[in-house]
C-alpha cells in the first residue's frame, strides 16, 4: 500500500478531487471499524495524498 503524506477529509461540497492523479480506491479497517467510504489514494502536485469523501 502506498503511504500518503497528506490526508484530506471531504464533506459539505467536497466529494471528489478533480486534480487528483493516479487514483486508487482502497478499503481499510481501523480499530474503530470501517470509515464512511473507501479511501482514495493518489497524487496532487507530485505529493502522495489520501482522500476520504
Amino acid at each position: 500500500m502506498t503511504t500518503a503524506k497528506i490526508g484530506i477529509i471531504g464533506g459539505s461540497g467536497l466529494y471528489k478531487m478533480e486534480a487528483l492523479k493516479d487514483m486508487q480506491e482502497v478499503a481499510i479497517e481501523t480499530p474503530f471499524g470501517r470509515p464512511s467510504d473507501a479511501i482514495i489514494l493518489g497524487e496532487l502536485d507530485d505529493a502522495p495524498v489520501a482522500f476520504l469523501a
